[in-house]
């Protein structure tokens, strides 16, 4: 199926089971490699434990110590590891396959563990995902019914659904892939030991984008910018809030509060990049030269990117921005072209970039967001 086909048929409109999706795919993670990321201070990981007698699921946050994985039961528990892209270079290559959406939109690729009957509960994610089978075999159930109940259950820590009556039931084998858009019921249950591959767009709700939308216009108001009544008349009631006052009230939010484009661009890319980050770029503590760095690049010095700073990159006229993590760069076109199409770049990437572009390259350096390897 053709990007733009899957695009209008079924992104944010309706599931899609893909057979074959990656043939022969051979995972390069082990669970025991898994296992290693979860006793890691840096990695988000929890352990699902679920209780069949009761129907309770327990979760149990990380990191974990290689003995609490000896004590755990032989069936139905599973391990989730978070933002396995940032942590390993044979993960995030997957994510050139999804080139088909705007690189901003993806936030990670979490890859859970399961044991025979494994399973995190029937529950619905606000976002879209795509689930590939990595190894061994998953049951997915989904109710595809948009009536469907969203009620939570009351017992447990995870939002699993009250209620959940599948529509469709599907085994995926190695290299099978299925798409999810936001809202659908969904249930996965280990088929024997496997291990699954969600890759999760990024989708913030309309409050997180509202709340802090209003810090960042807040940041930039005087505060000699307040509720004023120059032409108050004495009130029948001194508690009463009248609807003048309310008037003046909204008169002032709108006047600052505006939503155009042109307000929003700079912002939104400051946002998007560091929404739900769980670690930012770290500096390295000295000050890069931009003409060393030019040389250095001429003389087969690599710059990476790294891999906790998110990209965007933002036309306004004829200025052009890079955003990193939620810091602004002007740059030139082409720069930015070759930062959003890549994560490392050599002197033939930036063989056409202008000069004064390395001034831009430094500070980002400076800030952690590119990492030099000198050959």
């Amino acid at each position: 199926m053709l990007p733009a086909r899957f695009l209008r048929d079924h992104w944010q409109k309706r599931p899609l089971l893909i057979r074959n999706a990656f043939p022969g795919f051979v995972s390069p993670i082990t669970p025991d490699d898994l296992a290693g990321l979860a006793g890691e201070p840096g990695a988000s990981s929890r352990i699902v434990i679920h209780d069949t007698k009761r129907d309770r699921y327990a979760l149990e946050p990380g990191p974990f110590a290689e003995a609490r994985f000896a004590k755990l039961p032989k069936k139905k528990w599973t391990l989730l590891v978070q933002d396995c892209d940032k942590l390993l270079a044979e993960v995030d290559a997957i994510l050139e396959h999804f080139r088909f959406v705007p690189s901003w939109r993806i936030d990670d690729v979490m890859i859970s563990y399961a044991t025979d009957g494994g399973s995190v509960g029937a529950h619905v994610d606000q976002y879209d995902v795509f689930l590939l089978q990595a190894s061994g075999r998953r049951r997915w159930q989904i109710d595809t019914d948009p009536s469907a109940s969203r009620a939570f259950r009351t017992d447990s820590e995870l939002k699993l659904l009250e209620r959940f009556d599948p529509e469709h039931d599907w085994v995926l084998e190695p290299g099978d892939m299925l798409y999810l858009p936001p809202g659908v019921p969904h249930h996965g249950v280990a088929i024997g030991e496997c291990t699954t591959w969600s890759i999760g767009m990024r989708a913030p709700s309309v409050g997180e984008m509202l709340v802090d939308y209003a810090e960042h216009v807040a940041e930039g108001l005087d505060e000699s910018q307040r509720y004023a009544d120059p032409e108050l008349a004495p009130p029948r009631d001194a508690a009463a809030i009248g609807d003048d006052a309310l008037a003046r009230v909204a008169q002032a939010l709108e006047a600052a509060f505006t939503t155009d484009r042109a307000s929003l661009a700079p912002w939104f890319a400051q946002f998007i990049t560091r929404y739900r980050s769980a670690h930012d770029a770290a500096p390295p503590g000295s000050r890069t030269d931009p003409q060393r760095l030019a040389t250095s690049v001429a003389r087969g010095a690599v710059l990476h990117r790294s891999p906790w700073s998110r990209i965007a990159t933002l036309r306004r006229g004829r200025a052009t921005y890079v955003v990193l993590g939620g810091d602004r760069y002007v740059t030139s076109a082409t720069l930015a072209r070759v930062l959003g199409a890549a994560k490392r770049y050599d002197r033939t990437a930036l063989a056409r970039i202008p000069a004064s572009d390395y001034a831009a390259l430094a500070a980002m350096v400076d800030a952690g967001h590119l990492v030099i390897e000198r050959d």
